[in-house]
């Protein structure tokens, strides 16, 4: 079972991070338990190990001017491993997309863009994703608000289930 390999200060060190990655070592080190240096020691092994991916500023797209977020679905016209790993990496290399993930199912990619206004998303949209290779369509959709944007995963599932499982 994923997580069950790090003890429960890991998941906790985790679990703190992942709500304040700007906390101090010490003020980590308090929130958990132990002293400072072994939980730098625990921070650098998890980095190590992947379990942490990295740190981000949690920015807000509309005060920099980013009005328009759009989740676009895209079907493609072959799923052949070359054509998808093709798309993808097209992906990583427009800016307006922020997130990519592939699904099964009708549509094979959702993708998130943010753009400053719609004139610049439709661009985008007619010159440089529907025209891309290999797409066969694409439907839009606009986000109005967002009520739940939160990061990671729920470490109070992650526990319960583990304890279910102990």
């Amino acid at each position: 079972m994923p997580g069950h390999k790090l003890d429960p200060i890991d998941r906790h060190i985790l679990a703190e991070l992942q709500a304040d990655g700007r906390m101090t070592n010490v003020e980590l080190a308090r929130r958990v338990g132990i002293s400072a240096p072994p939980c730098l020691r625990r921070v650098r092994a998890l980095e190590e190990a992947g379990y942490i991916r990295g740190y981000h500023a949690d920015v807000n797209p509309r005060e920099l001017g980013f009005e328009v977020q759009v989740f676009a679905q895209v079907s493609l016209k072959s799923q052949a491993e070359v054509e998808l790993s093709a798309f993808e990496a097209r992906c990583r290399a427009w800016p307006l997309v922020r997130e990519c993930h592939m699904l099964n199912g009708e549509v094979d990619f959702i993708l998130k863009c943010v753009a400053p206004d719609l004139p610049t998303f439709q661009t985008f949209l007619t010159e440089e994703l529907t025209a891309a290779p290999n797409v066969a369509g694409v439907r839009t959709s606009l986000v109005i608000r967002g009520a739940k944007d939160d990061p990671g995963v729920p470490f109070d599932v992650l526990e319960a289930r583990l304890a279910r499982s102990a």
